[in-house]
């Protein structure tokens, strides 16, 4: 199989030299009308002398007793008129009324039978003062482009005039075409020889490129970059599209090795505790002991039960295999209901729960989606919230969206850390180490955003640590019918 720079070379010379053909036609066939034209008006101009002359010359025609019946007479042409069409260089005939010739040039009387014959049978046909018409000579290998002239005074007993011209010039290539097409052939050449160096270049530009990217695609070069300057438009724009691919490849290989490695560490605890408790369980003589053991176990299972689920959900939401089934939704009643449930999840933990203001606004979404949404920001909020603080939830109605609202005053995040907490297993080292015992797995906030992504609208953080955190949740209104 060829190379491109190869295909796009001969495309070139073959696209080079069919122009360059369909040029040379063009001309030659815009200079062979204009010949055809020229000679057609040197033709009209000779016979139309020749006519001048025969009707200038008064004695042009005259009688000539050819027998001793002087009844029987025949015209011919007078030997001073005949000296003077004798004169004509081309082909010429003079015919009577009837279209017998009455003369001929010399240049026809030297035409061989065959060529006499197809010139008389075209006279008989050839209108007067008409289109031209053309005659091939076989004998002599040319055409001729013959015109008539009516000889149309009244006493004289003439026919018409036949002029013929040759067409040579017309049809023969002039020696200025043979030199254009012999200079045209190795500019040809050199054009194609020019192409095929540019290409050349572009083809080692492509071909480095190529190299470059196979080189970073192992997975373990991502951080690397292409670069290639002053090499036009095209590849600068080439290079910076591939280096922002590369650039998010290599934030989803991070992400991913961090998610396997995180997801990996949040399985191992929970195993390993749980084979302990089963070990215990299997070798503890007391039956108390091994209940404590088993229950144990069961806590663990439930909480990897729950990890898996959370994974489960995110990995079929990357897929774009988990529906949300929307239905109209009554946002009032559904915050009132998630409230009721943060209220006992506040006082098991010491923290005051309020929602000093609600909305009643519907929009479309899934119910159990939202709910869940809702309960995880709230959860999150108690979770981090030491006793004797307070967490305030508000439904707010917008023109264009609606707001959920989650403010706490809980121990905050870093401002450097804002940015990462919507990632999967993400948690802060401060807040890891402040509430070990209350840690999660680092997976509500990513199942949050996504659930509002999933709804057409966003989640956004602001954060201070040690003042607290607000998590706001903003969804679009369903679009209104037009008023009538």
């Amino acid at each position: 199989m060829a190379s491109t720079r190869t295909n796009l070379t001969t495309l070139f010379v073959v696209a080079l030299t069919a122009v360059s053909g369909v040029i040379g036609l063009m001309s030659w066939t815009v200079r062979s009308a204009s010949i055809y034209r020229d000679i057609a008006r040197y033709a009209d101009t000779e016979a139309d002398l020749a006519t001048s002359l025969i009707l200038d010359a008064g004695e042009g025609v005259q009688a000539v007793v050819i027998g001793p019946d002087t009844a029987a007479e025949s015209l011919s042409i007078t030997p001073r008129l005949g000296a003077m069409l004798n004169a004509f260089p081309n082909y010429l005939v003079v015919t009577d009324r009837n279209g017998t010739p009455l003369f001929q040039s010399a240049a026809v009387r030297r035409l061989s039978g065959s060529d006499s014959t197809l010139l008389a049978d075209q006279l008989v046909n050839l209108p007067v003062n008409g289109p031209a018409g053309l005659l091939g000579l076989d004998s002599l290998d040319e055409r001729v482009l013959l015109v008539a002239r009516a000889v149309s005074r009244s006493p004289t007993p003439l026919g018409k005039v036949i002029v013929g011209v040759p067409t040579n010039d017309a049809t023969t290539l002039p020696r200025e075409y043979w030199y254009a097409f012999f200079f045209l052939i190795p500019l040809i050449g050199f054009a194609g020889w020019g192409a095929w160096q540019m290409l050349g270049v572009n083809a080692e530009r492509i071909a480095r490129i190529t190299h470059d990217v196979a080189a970073i695609s192992d997975g373990r070069s991502l951080h690397r970059r292409l670069s290639i300057e002053n090499a036009g438009l095209e590849f600068e724009q080439l290079v910076a599209t591939l280096n922002a691919m590369i650039e998010r490849l290599e934030t989803s290989f991070l992400g991913l090795r961090r998610f396997t490695a995180d997801a990996s560490h949040e399985l191992k605890t929970p195993l390993a505790v749980l084979r302990a408790d089963v070990e215990r369980a299997m070798s503890e003589p007391s039956q108390n002991e091994r209940l404590v053991a088993l229950e144990e176990a069961l806590h663990e299972t439930t909480r990897m039960a729950d990890l898996v689920e959370s994974l489960l959900t995110l990995a079929r939401a990357d897929e774009g295999r988990f529906d949300i089934h929307r239905e109209p939704i009554e946002l009032k009643p559904l915050v009132e209901d998630v409230y009721e449930t943060a209220l006992i999840l506040g006082e098991a933990a010491g923290v005051a729960v309020n929602l000093p203001f609600t909305a009643d606004v519907t929009v479309m979404g899934d119910r159990t989606r939202l709910r869940q949404l809702f309960l995880n920001l709230i959860t999150n909020a108690i979770k981090y919230t030491p006793a004797g603080g307070k967490v305030d939830i508000g439904l707010g109605l917008h023109p264009e969206n609606v707001t959920f609202a989650v403010r706490d005053t809980g121990i905050g995040i870093a401002a450097a850390d804002v940015p990462y907490i919507f990632e999967r297993f993400w948690r802060a080292d401060r807040v890891r180490s402040r509430m070990s015992e209350r840690g999660g797995f680092g997976l509500g906030l990513a199942i949050s955003q996504w659930i509002a992504q999933a709804h057409g609208g966003t989640l956004t953080a602001s954060s201070r640590l040690g003042r607290g955190s607000l998590f706001t949740v903003t969804l679009p209104l369903p679009a209104q019918a037009p008023k009538t």
